[in-house]
C-alpha cells in the first residue's frame, strides 16, 4: 500500500511516478547519502519502505504528512491533524541560493552538493551515516 500512496503523492505533486524521477528529485532534497535507482524502485514497487528520515523528506517535498505516506489516511483519523514541523521557512540569501541551485544542471548540483557536504563535515555538521564524499 505504501507504493500506491507514494505514486499518488508523486502524481498529485506533478511528477511522474518513475524511479529515475524519484531518485533525482529525492537526492536533490536529501542531505544524507544519496539513494540509488534500485532503492527508489523498491519503494515504488512496494518491496521496501524508506527510513523515517527519508520518509520525512519525501513527505515534505510532496506536501503530505509522513504518517499518511507510511500508514494511509486512517492514521490522521486516529491521531488527529499534525503540524508539519519539518518544514523550515527560508528567505533572503537562503531563498536566492536555493533558486540558483535548482537552476543548475544535474552534474553541477551534484558537485555543489559534495562541496556543501565537505564544508558540513569540516564543521561537524554532517550526520554520521551520510556516506563518503567521492
Amino acid at each position: 500500500m505504501f507504493a500506491l500512496r507514494l505514486k499518488a503523492a508523486l502524481i498529485a505533486a506533478g511528477y511522474q511516478p518513475r524511479p529515475s524521477v524519484l531518485e533525482r528529485e529525492f537526492n536533490l532534497r536529501y542531505w544524507g547519502a544519496p539513494v540509488t535507482f534500485q532503492g527508489v524502485r523498491r519503494w515504488l514497487r512496494g518491496d521496501s519502505i524508506p527510513s523515517q528520515d527519508k520518509l520525512q523528506v519525501l513527505a515534505g517535498w510532496l506536501g503530505v504528512e509522513p504518517q499518511v505516506l507510511r500508514y494511509g489516511d486512517q492514521s490522521l483519523q486516529v491521531r488527529g491533524p499534525m503540524q508539519a514541523t519539518w518544514v523550515i521557512p527560508v528567505g533572503g540569501e537562503e531563498d536566492e541560493i536555493l533558486r540558483i541551485y535548482r537552476g543548475l544542471d544535474e552534474a553541477q548540483r551534484k558537485i555543489l552538493r559534495q562541496v556543501v557536504l565537505t564544508f558540513a563535515r569540516a564543521n561537524d555538521l554532517q550526520p554520521e551515516d551520510a556516506g563518503e564524499v567521492p
